[in-house]
């Protein structure tokens, strides 16, 4: 496999909460237009990583970091955090639509952004919820509360949401956790569409979903990446003992 152009880059990045370090000199690449999965036991430190690139963690008293992110080598705190969560979309665990329309859902990002002309906004609605698969089933819904979605209808809506702001990179943390196995396949089929013109991170504790979907996989341990790479050489030919041991399912 030819070596994606980057678009994230982290070196020796370490992050504590108060006196308890929980990332351990983590060093990785993110490609671009490529899904790269986290996988690891539960605490390891996957979704704590996956917030760093967004800068969640400012959010969270007592958090300290150390190391360089990179963002299209830009050093990402160096850059306003408002910015580059607007580049930097995020999809979390439980969908959490916000109780309006489906429209206002989808809509809320931009206004926020001072878009004000509805018909651009009719438009932007639209094109997102077509690119999260989720226009034909709510095309004529688009004024009632997004609340009454099914569980898969409001993960999707919340792909669209963050789409509407036109990212370039989407953070999913546990995307499918919530969900049934037929929601659960139409958000995979949606990542391995949404690829084409998006990078995206997702954490997953499936370790199934990460062969699937995943172009590059990363394999985190007790707040240490133990290993990263092509998903097909890390399930079929890890080089760390670790590494085997979680995937053929020894411990985890």
């Amino acid at each position: 496999m030819a070596e994606p152009k980057e678009v994230f880059k982290v070196e020796n990045l370490y992050l504590s909460y108060g006196t308890k370090e929980v990332l351990h000199n983590i060093n990785i690449s993110i490609g671009e237009k490529k899904v790269t999965a986290f996988i690891g036991p539960s605490g390891c430190g996957k979704s704590t990583f996956l917030r760093c690139f967004n800068r969640m963690n400012d959010l969270i008293d007592g958090c300290k970091i150390k190391g360089k992110i990179t963002y299209k080598g830009e050093d990402i705190f160096q850059k306003n955090p408002i910015i580059l969560r607007s580049q930097v979309g995020m999809v979390f665990q439980n969908p959490n639509p916000f109780p309006m329309s489906i429209a206002d859902n989808v809509a809320y990002g931009p206004k926020c952004q001072g878009i004000r002309d509805r018909e651009l906004l009719r438009e932007i609605v639209s094109s997102a919820l077509k690119k999260a698969a989720l226009f034909d089933e709510v095309k004529d819904r688009l004024n009632e509360s997004a609340l009454e979605l099914s569980g898969g209808q409001q993960q999707r809506l919340c792909i669209a949401r963050a789409l509407a702001m036109e990212p370039e990179v989407i953070l999913m943390d546990e995307p499918t956790s919530a969900l049934d196995p037929i929601a659960t396949m139409k958000i995979e089929e949606l990542i391995s569409t949404l690829k084409n013109d998006y990078s995206i991170v997702i954490v997953t504790h499936n370790m199934q979903q990460a062969a699937r979907i995943s172009d590059y996989t990363a394999f985190f341990m007790l707040g240490e990446m133990i290993e990263w790479g092509p998903t097909e050489e890390i399930f079929s030919r890890p080089k760390e003992k670790k590494t085997e041991d979680y995937i053929t399912g020894r411990f985890g």
